[in-house]
């Protein structure tokens, strides 16, 4: 399998869970000039696997969990099958603050 299959693989697991996006620099969130997946810029292969998401949902430790769930048998089979999983949440979307996102804690002060 190739990096960018694995990558394309990686990104349908963020993808599935939802409550996540993939994080994607500035400039390449609307682009229509490029032909690629702009989600590959979420994913680092190297001694770990990197992913950076977007959280749209709360809370953020069992949306991580879920992540790790369905990122790892994307690896399986992999040279990256055993490596170290780093998940980044970057950024919150701003959906999260809508008040309904976490039933356990209330918005604001």
């Amino acid at each position: 399998m190739s990096m960018d299959d694995l990558i394309d693989r990686i990104i349908a697991a963020i993808d599935a869970v939802g409550g996540t996006e993939p994080a994607v620099p500035m400039g390449l969130q609307n682009s229509q000039w490029l032909r690629c997946n702009t989600g590959r810029a979420a994913v680092d292969l190297g001694e770990t696997v990197e992913i950076r998401v977007v959280a749209t949902t709360l809370p953020l430790p069992p949306l991580v969990e879920k992540l790790d769930a369905a990122v790892r048998p994307a690896l399986a089979g992999t040279t990256w099958a055993s490596t170290a999983l780093r998940i980044h949440v970057v950024d919150l979307h701003a959906d999260v603050f809508d008040g309904n996102s976490d039933p356990d804690h209330p918005p604001g002060p």
